[in-house]
């Protein structure tokens, strides 16, 4: 009996060893689960072997992006902000070009515009002079001209139509001047640069011609006017290739003389044919480019 009961003993120890044994692996399973995945009822705990552990990576500081490429002496800084500082000074009229407008002078709005085709100009052509150019100072070029020729310009034609045609048509075509030129620039600055043509009527052009129709007063009935307002803003948003300023100089002589004289006689006249020929150009330019292909 007694050889029995130690038997029966033996037995019972070894049951309650193999479920302690099998206890203690799920016990350490679990820490380990846990140092792994670093939380136990809510504390953060670190892993099993530091010495293993990863650096925690710290992220470099932030550098400030230069804003002119190239050496910073004093007259380069001096030079970098000339031509800035004609870019402030188109949107500047703009501006002010928008306050003449609510205000009732149209036509004097028109002349700010003018000035800011006039500054617009000049700051692109001084960087290069200079060498000055920058990705900094192209994007101040693209906000000023969304400002001057997006907004200032389609302001000052509302303005300028506001008791000649009905309110509603004069918004929507104005509206659509605003939109397109944003498309134009914002194409513009993501697409490829061609040194010989624009694709689609600028906005600085599409801008100027809206503030000589303002300034010079065109005698034509106010849905002619908007219906040329329309067609200039597509114009901006075309395909049609556009003869860059630089490739219209180089024109024999004797076409820049008819202009001329044509101004003397009519100046008026003279004006909206130069800007149908040049709007004309677009479509028969990409036609000839169409047959040659």
């Amino acid at each position: 009996m007694r050889r029995g009961g130690s038997l029966a003993r033996q037995a019972l120890m070894v049951r309650v060893g193999r479920r302690n044994a099998e206890s203690g692996r799920a016990a350490t399973a679990t820490r380990a689960e846990v140092i792994y995945t670093g939380a136990e009822h809510g504390r953060v705990l670190g892993p099993a072997a530091p010495h293993l552990a990863t650096p925690p990576v710290v992220p470099d500081e932030a550098l400030p992006a230069s804003l002119l490429p190239g050496e910073h002496t004093a007259a380069r800084r001096v030079r970098f902000a000339i031509v800035n500082g004609c870019t402030i000074a188109s949107l500047g009229l703009g501006l002010t070009a928008i306050f003449l407008a609510m205000q009732g002078d149209v036509r004097l709005a028109a002349a700010c515009l003018v000035a800011c085709v006039a500054f617009d100009g000049l700051d692109g052509a001084l960087a290069r002079k200079l060498g000055v150019s920058s990705p900094f100072g192209a994007q101040m070029d693209s906000l000023a001209d969304m400002c001057s020729f997006g907004l200032a310009a389609p302001v000052v034609v509302y303005a300028s139509l506001a008791h000649t045609v009905p309110t509603p048509a004069a918004a929507v075509a104005c509206m659509l001047v605003a939109a397109c030129a944003a498309i134009r620039l914002a194409r513009f600055n993501v697409s490829p640069k061609d040194g010989k043509f624009f694709c689609g009527v600028p906005t600085t052009m599409a801008a100027a011609v809206l503030a000589v129709t303002v300034l010079i007063g065109l005698p034509l009935p106010g849905m002619v006017l908007i219906g040329g307002v329309a067609l200039l803003a597509f114009a901006m948003v075309s395909s049609f290739p556009y003869a860059k300023l630089a490739r219209l100089l180089r024109l024999p002589a004797w076409l820049w003389l008819l202009p001329i004289v044509g101004a003397l006689v009519d100046a008026r006249l003279t004006f909206v044919m130069v800007v149908a020929a040049y709007l004309l150009s677009g479509p028969v330019l990409w036609m000839r480019a169409k047959r040659t292909a």
